[in-house]
């Protein structure tokens, strides 16, 4: 069976891409499946610069096509913050509840809506260097209070109007055919099959 890369050890970033590209006839690995240890710096100024940085380094060290993502919320009230810095905006060893919580505390004296997006490039990457970009948007809200479980990250604070809930509560299959990284995850697998496929 075909093995595609998964750059990086994110649990719920992999579960999601699991169950999107479970369609496809193929072993997703982890860098820990295959006892890669690599600490990419996201040194990028946009999200395809960094999901470009992980795919390729673990694509060479690896020898095996491999996905990278980069992705984050944009909030227009923080004149787009987040957004690269997403994953470190509430400083160094802080948690996704720490991360939350500035957000919603930045945005406390702003009235409803809080327009906001997720954004996410995916990278699909071959040992050569060779790389190819997808990206994904799912548009949305900021509410000030946590709700749901099924998700990481911003997921429970992220309002979805079209189905009045937030990310973290809509069930898996419907937030991976909606949320930004589906998106791009869809985006790309017609590539990803194609490039698979001429890879034997």
């Amino acid at each position: 069976m075909k093995r595609l890369l998964i750059a990086t050890n994110n649990f719920g970033k992999v579960r999601e891409l699991k169950s999107i590209l479970g369609v496809v006839r193929l072993k997703l690995c982890t860098p820990a499946d295959l006892g890669l240890a690599l600490d990419v710096a996201e040194t990028g100024q946009t999200y395809a610069e960094n999901a470009s940085l992980k795919a390729i380094a673990f694509a060479q060290a690896s020898g095996l096509i491999t996905l990278g993502d980069d992705s984050g919320l944009e909030v227009e009230a923080l004149s787009g913050a987040p957004g690269v810095y997403s994953a470190r905006y509430a400083g160094p060893g802080a948690t996704d509840a720490d991360r939350r919580a500035k957000v919603m505390h930045e945005l406390r004296h702003v009235p409803a809506p809080r327009p906001a997006r997720f954004r996410c490039a995916l990278a699909v990457a071959q040992p050569t260097g060779a790389v190819r970009l997808f990206e994904g948007v799912c548009e949305g809200e900021i509410i000030l209070e946590e709700r749901g479980t099924n998700g990481f990250g911003y997921d429970p604070i992220f309002y979805f109007p079209p189905h009045r809930r937030t990310m973290a509560e809509l069930p898996s299959e419907v937030k991976n055919h909606l949320s930004h990284r589906g998106r791009a995850a869809q985006a790309a697998l017609p590539y990803l099959i194609e490039l698979l496929d001429s890879a034997g």
